[in-house]
């Protein structure tokens, strides 16, 4: 029998991407980035080592769709540049990185000469970009031995509480396990890493998060004030957390490595 006040969960995500109705939708969503960007950098993750791990050896790294810097300051090549569509987003990162080159573009107009980069990552970005326009722009600015590292962090949905956490945060982000991203021609993937980690955060740091989700972002007022509402009954009701002790949030990390074929063969495995 249903209950109202408990309807059913639907059924962890099965898609390899964000579900856009059309390319306006897209954009409509990823406008909503323009906004909210000091919260996004306080509680947004970083990313795991492992992850990370991959962007090493390469001596020139562009983050495109580098929001506050959140990948950006934790690679360690000579040279980082980084540029986001976002000024908000810009603003932050300026503050937090304030000696890494930054700039307003896009993944399919990066502003930049050819051949000039070795490594180009994507964290949080790839669904959000035309791939096949993206792909060509990356062939034309990255030099012949480079590479794409694309980077998702996931709320781990194979746990019971999380998976409908994310439900009432509307995280639409959330990709199935194992997933594989889009790419386009000349890029294939070449490594991949899958992990799990955790992200330790107050559960007013959890509603802050849901903050940072562009569904929240586009949403009327009274949306919002439900979407809290929601996640306060969830969070401190429910479970039974604490408001000042902070909880153990699950993710996942998907993180794929692209080459041109065959380019990366006589590289290290450990980067």
């Amino acid at each position: 029998m249903n209950d109202p006040a408990h309807p059913p969960i639907p059924p962890v995500s099965k898609r390899d991407a964000p579900a856009f109705s059309d390319l306006q939708h897209r954009a409509t969503s990823a406008s909503a980035f323009t906004q909210g960007s000091t919260t996004y950098h306080d509680v947004r993750p970083g990313y795991p080592a492992e992850a990370v791990e991959l962007a090493r050896g390469f001596g020139r790294v562009l983050d495109v769709g580098a929001g506050t810097g959140k990948l950006t300051s934790e690679l360690t090549a000579d040279q980082v540049l980084a540029l986001d569509p976002s000024m908000d987003m810009l603003r932050v990162f300026r503050s937090a990185l304030p000696a890494v080159p930054c700039w307003q573009a896009t993944a399919e107009h990066t502003g930049i000469r050819d051949n000039v980069v070795d490594l180009i990552t994507c964290a949080q970005t790839w669904h959000w970009v035309d791939v096949t326009a993206a792909s060509a722009e990356f062939d034309r600015v990255i030099a012949p031995e480079g590479a794409v590292l694309l980077v998702w962090n996931n709320l781990d949905t194979s746990i019971a509480w999380v998976h409908r956490l994310s439900r009432i945060m509307h995280a639409g982000d959330v990709l199935k396990p194992g997933f594989t991203p889009e790419t386009a021609a000349p890029w294939i993937i070449d490594r991949e890493i899958r992990t799990t980690w955790n992200q330790h955060l107050t559960p007013e740091e959890i509603i802050q998060l849901a903050h940072t989700r562009s569904y929240w972002l586009n949403a009327s007022e009274k949306i919002k004030e439900r979407v809290d509402q929601n996640l306060r009954w969830y969070l401190y009701e429910h479970l039974g957390f604490s408001p000042d002790n902070p909880v153990e949030l699950p993710y996942r990390c998907d993180a794929f490595l692209l080459s041109r074929s065959g380019t990366l063969a006589g590289r290290s495995s450990n980067l």
